[in-house]
């Protein structure tokens, strides 16, 4: 781990394993047109990692031979790599449903005035950050000219036909709390931005996901700056619930790094955790082609009770309803 992040070793959770992989999330590089407070990959406009053609190729040599249901792009702004539509066409060709992290603003960059028909045309899953339907808490998360941006880019979404269901095109919000504190109850939640961005600007979409801010990275080192690092975690570590350590990502996903080295999540792919596999350092998607990876212990430390803690969070939002 990190030398920065030396606490979260100090902290026990329970032992896990995976189970059966059902989805690929690759992250093809940390370069973003925004650079959010809560980012826990630490994005923005001045990141230059960027995933090349070649490990773009063993990503989807890995789908095809592992025949892996999802495949769950993000970054950054997973659309700035130069490789994302390839990526795209080519899973879509194989059957692979596509997910896409999308930041909405992306839309307005230049190069990307078609995107949000290509996504389309290709029925990728849009889940698009929107941490409140409100533009001050949005803007103070995420910059100046954020919330009018985002706004626009899921009305050109939904002309497109995304968020309504007859359409089998899915767009889901993602919410993140403003500050060190657990998300709100998600169902109730999710009432307030379809009734509030529906009534304000007609939008519509199929569901928010609510997630808990890990204390890694940029959002980690604002707690730290601030001297409510150790009590941020506390937190996590006391809301803790047993009953979602079945639901966790990581039992059946996989993140691959820009370099194409694998991870049993996103967040410890920030820490440098790599995918524990024969006593090798790291492992390279590329071998493990041929590999099931069923039963493989997970590595787990401090930041994992973020993923556990009330309602837990996933990449799919909460596992459960928030205890009464």
């Amino acid at each position: 781990m990190k030398d920065t992040w030396p606490l979260l070793d100090k902290i026990p959770f329970p032992a896990i394993a995976r189970g059966p992989l059902t989805t690929l999330q690759v992250n093809v590089g940390y370069r973003c047109n925004q650079s959010c407070v809560h980012c826990h990959v630490n994005a923005g406009p001045g990141r230059t990692e960027e995933m090349d053609g070649a490990t773009v190729d063993i990503v989807l040599a890995y789908l095809e031979r592992r025949r892996v249901g999802t495949l769950d792009i993000t970054g950054g702004a997973p659309e700035l790599n130069p490789h994302f539509r390839r990526l795209v066409a080519s899973a879509r060709d194989m059957g692979v449903k596509v997910m896409d992290r999308h930041n909405l603003t992306i839309q307005e960059q230049p190069g990307q005035h078609d995107l949000a028909e290509f996504l389309a045309q290709n029925q990728v899953e849009v889940v698009a950050s929107m941490p409140c339907y409100l533009q001050d808490n949005v803007e103070k998360q995420r910059g100046k000219g954020v919330y009018d941006g985002s706004i626009r880019g899921l009305q050109r979404l939904n002309t497109l036909g995304y968020g309504r269901e007859a359409t089998g095109l899915t767009l889901n919000l993602v919410y993140n709390p403003l500050g060190p504190s657990l998300p709100p109850p998600q169902a109730a939640l999710e009432a307030d931005y379809k009734r509030i961005l529906g009534e304000r600007f007609g939008i519509v979409f199929n569901n928010l996901f609510t997630l808990a801010n890990m204390p890694i990275q940029r959002f980690g080192a604002i707690l730290l700056s601030q001297g409510q690092f150790d009590g941020y975690l506390d937190t996590l570590q006391h809301a803790h619930r047993d009953d979602n350590l079945d639901g966790v990502m990581c039992r059946n996903l996989m993140s691959v790094d820009w370099r194409g080295y694998v991870y049993d999540c996103d967040f410890n792919q920030m820490l440098d955790l790599p995918l524990e596999r024969g006593g090798a350092e790291r492992v390279h998607l590329s071998e493990l082609i041929d590999d099931d990876i069923t039963g493989n212990p997970i590595r787990v430390a401090g930041h994992c009770f973020g993923c556990t803690a009330g309602q837990g969070s996933s990449c799919g939002g909460a596992l459960k309803e928030a205890a009464e």
